[in-house]
């Protein structure tokens, strides 16, 4: 019997899938021996990263500086377990350091250093940096015409910082159509749910009246997320956000959608049942 061939696009979203949840695994066991991190946040951004790194960005893992590569910044860079895991996953960084994270005198350090980290594009953390920093990466690109893009990833709580919304006015100001901004809306900040803390809705409305085209998607459907970071600028002359909708503690049973796993650590037994659960998704 002849098994059906499978096409381009089906092994690519079956790679992606593979390596989500390996980098999963890995960023779980990296904050359990740093007994410090944001699980909770590794795992919704998980499948956002992989795509991007593996489906989307131009980019030369052996020689992270190439002038033409697309450039992404993670502004959500508290959750830099799971990009170290996508950096290891296509080759800038060796798997091994990973066992380093967060140790004195490694290069994994809480937040993501441009000065130690091949593949990181700029130091993150403080929440609502990233938006303005890839607004003035990507108006760098526009003033030098050249062809790269930029891409940087926020968390839905960190866009009560008015600093977002400034970037946002100059991005539609300058048609910054070589800009994309992905929004991890796992609806779930430091403390609690986010619409209990400041509510974000109508988001998408939001970003349409300050300029942007919209395109809102499933936040863990590689075929959505391939397609919508794949065909931007959907519109010339219009920076791009992209409302990918998630879940916190994606994989985990014990973690989704509970405010707790924001910042908190796994014990060595919940480590245990969420590694297992992680493998039986993945086989």
């Amino acid at each position: 019997m002849t098994m059906p061939e499978t096409t381009a696009t089906e092994d690519l979203q079956y790679r992606l899938r593979e390596t989500a949840q390996w980098v999963r695994m890995q960023a779980l066991q990296m904050v359990h021996h740093a007994r410090i991190g944001h699980p909770g946040g590794d795992l919704s951004a998980t499948d956002i990263l992989v795509t991007l790194y593996l489906g989307v960005l131009q980019i030369r893992p052996a020689d992270p500086a190439w002038p033409e590569r697309d450039r992404f910044i993670l502004s959500k860079g508290h959750c830099s377990a799971a990009l170290y895991a996508t950096l290891a996953a296509t080759g800038f960084i060796a798997e091994h350091v990973l066992g380093t994270f967060m140790d004195p005198l490694s290069i994994l350090n809480g937040h993501p250093d441009r000065n130690k980290v091949p593949g990181v594009e700029a130091n993150t953390g403080p929440l609502g940096h990233g938006l303005p920093l890839a607004t003035g990466t990507a108006l760098a690109a526009r003033m030098r015409k050249e062809a790269w893009r930029t891409f940087v990833l926020t968390g839905d709580g960190e866009l009560q910082e008015g600093s977002n919304w400034e970037a946002a006015l100059c991005a539609a100001q300058y048609g910054l159509d070589n800009l994309v901004l992905i929004v991890d809306r796992n609806r779930i900040q430091q403390g609690d749910f986010v619409d209990k803390i400041i509510r974000m809705d109508p988001l998408a409305d939001k970003w349409r009246a300050f300029g942007w085209q919209v395109a809102e998607v499933d936040g863990h459907d590689y075929g959505e997320l391939l397609h919508a970071l794949g065909s931007t600028p959907s519109v010339s002359g219009k920076p791009t956000c992209i409302l990918a909708n998630t879940v916190k503690g994606r994989g985990v049973s014990f973690m989704q959608n509970n405010p707790k796993w924001h910042h908190h650590i796994p014990s060595d037994s919940e480590l245990e049942q969420a590694l297992a659960e992680l493998k039986g998704a993945a086989v």
